[in-house]
């Protein structure tokens, strides 16, 4: 309400007065507190000053409906948004926050720069099934026994044929593949035959099918969803599996040295800060933790009832995590948390009301953290500050074809004279389709940008296996991308030798401590193979979730043999009974 005039409107004897902000050249005005007839509660008023004598501006509302128009108003009064002396309002105008990756956005590569024809898996294990560094693009394929994954040259696009070499050592399907940070011809693979494996890529790329790995590393007792490269220390891996456990691996030995076990659940995501001495997990129990790694003690942890946590990511040097998840009202939602204090979020904010899970990237040289979401085909990214609100949204990037999953190249990678700073290799299940797309700030100068590309970690490791195991913390060795992002590393794997025997952490011998198997489990699982010229008699089908071997006879070229007891598919790995009969000593079971 505008209105003219040097006096104040008289009030009742229990009016509330508001003390009115300063304005410089404005005439001082008293602000009245009404209680007019049939208001249930009081009504509060705001005065906000005009520079020019004479007119004024007064706003009321109701506590109960509108209580935020109170600050509303103070901000339109901060922001000289004011009553001129004709009565009418100035237009509001934006406040833009000046930021020079405002106008990223992202390319996609030609079609002759894709890489077409590729049997893209169709496991549907929340994973990307992708992993990309300077010379290689890993993905996991479709196959009919066993797992594989195609590692193909990154210059070698184009068509790739049906009969293109792969990796093809397990005996059941690949779930997660990583290249090594600091050697880029060695990359660590996960599978459902609860392995492990370590495979060298040979210069040039594969020439014919591989099937020996130079490591293979037994320890969990159930299929292995997550391995993870340390990220300042070589030949230090973690894998996580369905035994709800984390196992450290140090690859000079072949062993595991260290084990967290403190999880109850599935784990669904890892992430390290950028030194490596913390570990942030998710985990199906709905619980986010931070974990000291080396001892396995939990830090921080926080039980996420509104928001439960799918995907957590550490942003950087910041001491701030990022979730995605679920809201309750089954919407998708991003969280930010204070790494030291998980009691809270910081902030939540609802991102859209689709049921595909949500990736976070998070890009520490320019503070820019990207959402891509499965199943559709679009990539929001926002801009990370340090003061409120944290999170500025920037734009998003539109695709009509769904992603499975992405890979992401790593800094060293990119083409610095494109002023591309960030590079995602996008898997289109549909299509048989990997397509680059590249995130570039639009920049008229050719020359090299400075200021979008600061000092990154490099491929030289900052530490040790022993080094990092004796408790030692170093930061990454960073390295500048103007002269140094084409180097290679001069570090060479070499696969230790050692015997087969028990493997003991903790004082567990995790190959004999196996624990029961879930209900979901036992009804899941699934005899993969036996050895040829074997057939079974009959079964007795599915009895509580559980498929048996009648107790009557196993064949063996017509001739019957005796079973001495009922012999069940799932707990018939090394049975001694199977030993008896002449049966396979090793069944794969695929849980």
């Amino acid at each position: 309400m505008l209105r003219a005039g040097t006096q104040s409107v008289q009030s009742n004897p229990r009016e509330r007065r508001a003390p009115t902000p300063p304005c410089a050249g404005a005439e001082k005005w008293e602000m009245p507190t009404l209680s007019p007839p049939g208001c249930a509660g009081v009504v509060w008023g705001l005065l906000v000053e005009a520079p020019t004598p004479g007119w004024r501006i007064e706003c009321f509302c109701f506590p109960s409906l509108h209580r935020d128009l109170v600050e509303s108003m103070r901000d339109l009064h901060k922001s000289s948004v004011l009553g001129s002396k004709h009565g009418s309002l100035m237009s509001w105008r934006p406040q833009y926050r000046s930021s020079k990756f405002r106008n990223v956005y992202g390319k996609v590569a030609s079609r002759e720069h894709c890489f077409d024809g590729i049997p893209i898996t169709k496991n549907v294990h929340d994973n990307h099934f992708c992993a990309v560094n300077a010379r290689f693009l890993a993905i996991v394929t479709e196959s009919a026994g066993g797992g594989s994954f195609l590692v193909i040259p990154l210059e070698q696009t184009g068509r790739i044929e049906p009969n293109y070499p792969k990796v093809c050592g397990h005996q059941g399907n690949v779930l997660d593949i990583k290249w090594n940070p600091f050697i880029e011809n060695i990359i660590a693979s996960c599978s459902e035959d609860t392995s492990v494996r370590i495979w060298e890529i040979p210069e040039g790329g594969l020439k014919r099918n591989m099937t020996e790995a130079v490591l293979e590393l037994y320890g969990h007792s159930r299929r292995v969803g997550l391995v993870e490269w340390h990220p300042t220390t070589n030949n230090i891996l973690f894998s996580a599996g369905y035994d709800y456990k984390v196992l450290i691996w140090n690859l000079d030995i072949g062993e595991p040295v260290k084990m967290i076990d403190c999880h109850t659940d599935v784990i669904l995501c890892m992430s390290f800060n950028m030194d490596g001495s913390l570990l942030a997990t998710s985990c199906k129990d709905k619980k986010l933790r931070v974990v000291e790694p080396r001892s396995g003690r939990v830090l921080q942890e926080a039980s996420c009832k509104n928001h439960r946590v799918n995907r957590v990511v550490f942003l950087g040097s910041t001491k701030r995590l990022l979730t995605t998840g679920v809201s309750r009202w089954n919407t998708r939602q991003i969280a930010l948390w204070d790494q030291e204090d998980l009691s809270m979020p910081l902030i939540e904010e609802e991102i859209d009301g689709l049921s595909g899970l949500l990736f976070p990237f998070y890009d520490a040289d320019t503070h820019m953290l990207y959402l891509a979401g499965k199943g559709d085909g679009n990539i929001r990214y926002y801009e990370i500050g340090s003061e409120k609100p944290y999170l500025s949204y920037l734009m998003e990037f539109r695709s009509p074809a769904p992603q499975k999953g992405l890979g992401v190249m790593p800094k060293h990678g990119l083409d610095v004279s494109a002023c591309e700073v960030f590079r995602f290799y996008k898997l289109v299940t549909l299509k048989g389709l990997i397509e680059p797309i590249s995130m570039i700030v639009p920049r008229r100068s050719e020359t090299y940008q400075e200021d979008i590309y600061p000092m990154t970690p490099g491929t030289e490791p900052a530490l040790t296996p022993d080094e990092w195991l004796s408790g030692v913390n170093r930061d990454p060795i960073l390295m500048s991308l103007k002269e140094g992002y084409k180097r290679t590393s001069k570090i060479v794997f070499k696969a230790p030798v050692r015997e087969k025997r028990s493997v003991v952490v903790n004082g567990i011998d995790l190959l004999e401590n196996v624990p029961p198997r879930t209900e979901n489990e036992v009804g899941s699982a699934v005899l993969l193979a036996w050895p040829s010229g074997w057939s079974f008699g009959s079964f007795w089908g599915i009895l509580g979730g559980k498929v048996c071997l009648q107790p009557s006879q196993l064949l063996r070229s017509g001739s019957p043999l005796p079973v001495p007891k009922q012999l069940c598919i799932l707990c018939s790995l090394g049975h001694p009974a199977l030993n008896l009969v002449g049966a396979p000593k090793r069944a794969v079971c695929c849980s």
